[in-house]
């Protein structure tokens, strides 16, 4: 017995490398969108002024969380990377058991709302530099992820010189207060010809009516006399 298909078309499917390589792009896809990701805000450096104490912020996030993370402070002096704090965070909230390195150094993060950030006592000149935080997921296969802070450590912090600032904000704020007075000026120019033109009109037909009396013209009071019969 013969079989036969009718109206229907065998579906072809393109060289096994362009297929492979779709699949490829839509799992990475995916992957990149679960990616561990650490981050130390959206202003990586800090100023601060000799003696100081100051924060190294850094959060950490993953679409699909962590499962013992192991994250790490490290420091670059001169070119070689020092080891400033590590842990492991075995899943979320869990406050994690921070080793510590260095000298004035204090884990501050708690692990609340993914945070990792570290403190600073009573820094100085040598403390100043370039500080890495970096963290690693094995629920992602391993992924790992790395942000960089920088803090400048000086004498004392400099004033601002805001006087360009204020130059500037005062000529905008003349030529706005020029511009509005000249549109106050042209408004009040524009009602007091408007109302003279009015005037002028009003003037110009009451002189009218008052020619057209004295001429005897329609509207005139003046009596006219019949012109006498010839008998």
């Amino acid at each position: 017995m013969e079989v036969r298909w009718i109206g229907v078309e065998p579906v072809r499917l393109g060289p096994p490398h362009t297929t492979c390589g779709l699949v490829f792009s839509l799992l990475l896809g995916v992957w990149s969108a679960q990616a561990l990701e650490m981050s130390v805000g959206k202003i990586p450096f800090l100023q601060a002024v000799n003696g100081s104490t100051v924060t190294l912020p850094c959060t950490y996030a993953s679409c699909i969380g962590i499962e013992n993370l192991y994250f790490n402070w490290q420091f670059n002096d001169n070119g070689t990377m020092q080891k400033v704090c590590e842990s492991v965070i075995p899943s979320e909230g869990v406050v994690p058991d921070v080793t510590i390195f260095r000298e004035r150094v204090e884990f501050v993060g708690k692990n609340h709302q993914n945070n990792v950030s570290i403190l600073l006592l009573n820094i100085t000149f040598e403390d100043g530099g370039q500080y890495t935080c970096f963290g690693r997921n094995p629920k992602e296969h391993h992924k790992n992820h790395s942000a960089i802070f920088n803090l400048i450590v000086v004498d004392e912090l400099r004033e601002v010189d805001n006087t360009l600032t204020i130059i500037i904000a005062s000529a905008v704020g003349g030529a706005i207060a020029l511009l509005m007075g000249f549109m106050l000026l042209k408004n009040f120019t524009l009602f007091v010809l408007t109302k003279l033109e009015e005037k002028n009109k009003e003037c110009l037909v009451t002189s009218s009516g008052i020619d057209n009396t004295e001429n005897g013209l329609s509207g005139s009071k003046a009596d006219s006399k019949p012109t006498p019969k010839k008998k």
